[in-house]
């Protein structure tokens, strides 16, 4: 299978966000690549205490615009699957880089759909489905380590659940489940926090609606679509 399982290490988390560090893997050669650059905006103080990488670090890093990984990123996008966790962020960071991703898996969506959990944040499933992987969390090889064990526990479990036969088919309902809102069911945050959308929906809808419209006042890269696709059920929009 033509699969590529890739994360990024970023500047921030704004729309014009840049890459300092990029990991990948080819799961069909096993080619591997984990490298940092130096971006062409500061690394913001929030980004730092997450991945811990410093503009010291990478001031004598390389420029991602015209080096030869981006040439080899490049053509594997034009043939490859790319599968990460969260993807929308991945491929909004390889867009500013000026690459354009063709398909693309996101394990997160996928997980969401198939896996009942809390939480379906990479390390906490890690630890939930006891993938037996090192790396260190919210670094971009640790990830795609994670990342890799995380995909090959999903795909023979999307296979069973959905009655699959080939590989293409597995990879075809990964892809459509990818691209489906997953209706939420509890509160994690916010005044009635573990209470269901039903509940809520039935005791103070006044709250759900407020939720909506400041959900849709985002710019559109920010809105949860999970979070809008269950407000608008519940509020028959």
């Amino acid at each position: 299978m033509k699969i590529l399982f890739l994360d990024t290490e970023t500047t921030d988390l704004d729309k014009d966000t840049r890459m300092i560090q990029l990991a990948y893997k080819n799961r069909l050669t096993g080619d591997t690549v984990n490298e940092y650059f130096k971006p062409p905006k500061e690394i913001s103080v929030g980004a730092m205490s997450i991945h811990h990488v410093t503009n010291e670090m990478v001031k004598d890093k390389p420029s991602f615009a015209n080096s030869q990984f981006k040439k080899d990123l490049e053509i594997l996008l034009e043939d490859y699957i790319v599968v990460a966790h969260n993807a929308i962020f991945d491929i909004g960071v390889l867009q500013n880089e000026g690459l354009k991703t063709k398909e693309y898996i996101d394990t997160l969506r996928v997980a969401r759909h198939v896996v009942e959990s809390p939480e379906h944040k990479l390390q906490y499933l890690r630890y939930l489905l006891k993938l037996n992987v090192e790396g260190l969390a919210h670094d971009a090889w640790g990830d795609i380590l994670v990342l890799e064990a995380l995909f090959e526990y999903l795909f023979p479990f999307v296979k069973n659940k959905f009655l699959l036969i080939t590989d293409e088919e597995v990879l075809g309902k990964m892809k459509e489940l990818t691209v489906t809102p997953v209706p939420l069911k509890n509160f994690t945050f916010g005044k009635h926090n573990g209470k269901s959308f039903e509940e809520v929906s039935k005791i103070d809808k006044s709250y759900l609606d407020w939720l909506y419209n400041s959900e849709m006042q985002k710019p559109e890269e920010e809105r949860k679509e999970d979070m809008i696709f269950t407000l608008k059920f519940y509020l028959g929009k």
